[in-house]
């Protein structure tokens, strides 16, 4: 992902998203800590026709939805993937696999032991099939108070 991609990202996340907003900030946010976990699906120059935005986090944790975070933590032990998302007009053709297989071949390669996610939108099933399993933790209801009601916090052990 480049900043010059923010615009179709933001726009995506609008189609994919409407009940769970997050400002162009938060998109630039991420992008500016860790660009490495940042993608973009293209063919070419055209604009974006999805992204994938992962970053360090701790384990058992998300930062609230639509939020500026100051830094990434420094006791990190988890690649968090904090969103992903497909144009509707590019849906049903197995992109996601691709690019969920790459962000965790490419956390193997840095040490991380898993990647962790919070599933909406009834997501869960569409995330296991990708090696993800729900986990329960203390005071992981609180944490995702702010995604929604059938927030499910999920984790695929690499």
């Amino acid at each position: 992902m480049r900043p010059s991609d923010i615009d179709a990202v933001v726009e995506i996340a609008r189609l994919s998203f409407p009940d769970h907003f997050e400002a162009r900030a938060c998109f630039e946010n991420r992008l500016a800590l860790y660009p490495r976990g940042c993608f973009v699906l293209t063919d070419g120059d055209a604009p974006a026709q999805g992204y994938l935005i992962a970053y360090p986090w701790r384990a058992d944790g998300a930062p609230p939805l639509n939020t500026v975070i100051e830094g990434l933590p420094t006791d990190p032990a988890v690649l968090y993937l904090h969103d992903l998302a497909l144009h509707p007009e590019t849906r049903g053709g197995g992109l996601t696999r691709a690019v969920i297989e790459r962000l965790a071949e490419q956390a193997t390669e840095d040490g991380w032991p898993a990647v962790a996610l919070v599933a909406v939108n009834d997501a869960v099933a569409f995330w296991s099939r990708h090696g993800f399993v729900e986990q329960t933790a203390p005071g992981i209801a609180a944490k995702l108070a702010s995604y929604g009601p059938d927030a499910r916090y999920m984790v695929r052990r690499l």
